[in-house]
């Protein structure tokens, strides 16, 4: 695609990146027939080709407008059209760019601004988030049936058993998993210390930075990214073999990381580490699968939902089917496996109409084979396909 950058977008420190980017792309629009959400609108302006052209104008010179910025935010980040782009167009990274340099020119209103702020900080509150959803889940039996279904059901906590090993791992504990899905990560540390790998996870829930990205504040994002790493350099330094992530969604942000940090002189080299380190659960658990014994009672017909972040931001797709299969369970057929639940992080409350109708199309493709069990991989898509849904939802390693 040929471009001409305006001269403001020349002097920016993204032109280069936003000129290589656009060359790529050849206008072929295969990227539209994986998109959720021109699947479902059916809109040119709510692909990714629609909206490459819309981001290309405004580099162009044109000005920036509440159309624009309407469809570039129905986005789900999903990167489904990188996985079909036969040219390799940087698609997400160009929307990073687009967004951030569009708000700057056209700031959002200061009500949207202020929710958005409030969304990521009540999630990133701590203690204040996990006393609100104990509240919520205290009051649910009083409250009417579509509210109730929105509160998440709490879990029973497992039993962690504290293995000690010479090979030691990190472990993200995540700003909101602790309080909604505490099981994910008590289970991979069970497992993990069976295996002969000493899980350390922090007790601080500090946020891996991809809540923030999502609601366009990329500074902030960027300050939790550094605290984060700050939390884990000591071990780090001490030798930890590799940094463990159990939700995809945080793993992601975190093995993007050398690329965010890329220009600080001060976190650099300390981004590209951690990027090294990065490991998704499946990736450790698979190397062991001869080793792993699932009780007899378990659920045996699994529809596995895999997260976009997984098959399509870090290239991992059929894995957890594979190791499912291998220790026996009965992996049920999926349509259209390759589309968004509608989670996509801060989407089901920023556009919670397109995010429903997505979620809906998701559970009648997962459901068709009446499985005993949904299993995915990110606590996102857990939540989203747990509301108003009978068929229990869990995390596959949960299954283990």
């Amino acid at each position: 695609m040929q471009t001409t950058l305006a001269p403001k977008i020349r002097q920016s420190r993204h032109a280069q990146a936003i000129e290589s980017i656009l060359r790529k792309c050849v206008h072929c629009g295969f990227c539209n027939a994986t998109c959720p959400t021109y699947q479902l609108r059916g809109d040119e302006l709510d692909g990714p080709r629609g909206r490459i052209y819309q981001m290309k104008q405004y580099f162009e010179g044109a000005a920036a407008n509440a159309e624009m910025l309407k469809h570039l935010d129905r986005c789900l980040t999903c990167r489904s059209c990188e996985t079909t782009c036969p040219s390799g167009v940087q698609y997400s990274h160009l929307l990073e760019i687009g967004k951030e340099m569009i708000e700057l020119d056209l700031p959002r209103s200061r009500f949207d601004r202020m929710r958005r702020a409030a969304i990521v900080r009540f999630i990133n509150s701590g203690w204040m988030f996990s006393a609100a959803i104990r509240i919520g889940q205290a009051l649910a039996w009083m409250m009417p049936a579509g509210l109730r279904s929105s509160i998440p059901a709490r879990q029973v906590a497992l039993t962690r058993h504290q293995a000690r090993h010479s090979r030691k791992v990190l472990m993200l504990a995540g700003c909101v998993q602790p309080t909604l899905a505490p099981n994910t990560n008590i289970s991979a540390s069970n497992l993990l210390g069976k295996l002969g790998l000493e899980v350390i996870e922090l007790e601080q829930n500090l946020c891996c930075g991809a809540a923030a990205m999502h609601t366009s504040e990329p500074e902030y994002a960027l300050r939790q990214v550094k605290q984060l790493i700050d939390q884990w350099w000591p071990h780090i330094e001490a030798g930890v073999e590799a940094i463990v992530v159990t939700a995809t969604g945080c793993g992601v942000s975190v093995r993007d990381y050398a690329r965010l940090l890329a220009d600080d002189p001060d976190y650099a080299e300390k981004g590209k580490m951690v990027t090294s380190l990065y490991r998704d659960l499946i990736e450790v658990v698979e190397e062991h699968s001869d080793a792993i014994e699932v009780p007899e009672a378990a659920a045996r017909r699994v529809a596995v939902h895999t997260p976009c972040t997984m098959q399509h931001g870090l290239g991992l797709n059929y894995r957890v089917e594979r190791l499912l299969a291998d220790v026996g369970y009965q992996i049920c057929r999926i349509e259209d496996a390759h589309l968004c639940c509608g989670s996509a992080g801060t989407y089901s409350m920023l556009q919670p109409a397109i995010s429903g109708q997505l979620k809906q199309n998701k559970l009648d493709a997962l459901t068709v084979d009446q499985p005993d069990v949904i299993a995915t991989a990110n606590i996102g898509c857990q939540l989203q396909l747990a509301q108003g849904n009978r068929t229990p939802v869990v995390h596959w390693i949960e299954l283990i």
